[in-house]
């Protein structure tokens, strides 16, 4: 099981990169997918698979559906959607789905070897992980919650224009 820890962290590293460096911001999108779902086989690994399935519930599910769609608000007129043609070209992606096919690999063989961990220890379940974040955390759960929705309204803010600002006349003549 070990290896599989260095090969998830591994690939957490290089799709994190890759969301760093790369140019467009889909390919960001994808690949912080890979990071977060890489991150969820680390925590399964290391013996917290609450953790795990809080990792891609919340963040490989919910915040990437509103990252999608905050995208997709930015995306407005016709040369967005010439770009979205060229986003459907099967290079564009063959990096994230590589990283992907590895973890699927990775976690299929975490399955056919039982789900061992690496450590002994115990079993937190729902209630400790909410009592935890509710009770001394409560103050960083709740800034984490302002500074997504500080994002969603400043990526609508920069994301719209100057003509629809006004009586919406303008948007008529689109």
């Amino acid at each position: 099981m070990e290896f599989t820890f260095y090969l998830s962290g591994g690939i957490a590293i290089a799709a994190t990169l890759m969301v760093v460096v790369g140019l467009s911001a889909v390919h960001a999108l994808l690949y912080l997918i890979v990071s977060l779902l890489a991150v969820a086989i680390v925590f399964y690994v290391l013996d917290a698979p609450f953790a795990a399935a809080l990792e891609v519930i919340i963040y490989a599910g919910a915040i990437m559906v509103l990252f999608v769609f905050v995208m997709m608000m930015l995306n407005l007129g016709k040369a967005a959607a010439a770009k979205e043609r060229d986003w459907l070209n099967p290079g564009m992606w063959a990096g994230p789905a590589l990283l992907a096919a590895l973890l699927l690999a990775e976690l299929l063989y975490i399955l056919t070897q039982g789900g061992s961990t690496l450590t002994g220890a115990a079993v937190v379940d729902a209630k400790e992980v909410g009592i935890i974040l509710f009770g001394p955390y409560l103050l960083g759960v709740e800034l984490a919650s302002l500074l997504l929705l500080a994002g969603l309204v400043g990526a609508c803010h920069l994301g719209w224009h100057e003509g629809l600002r006004g009586n919406g006349r303008d948007h008529e003549n689109r």
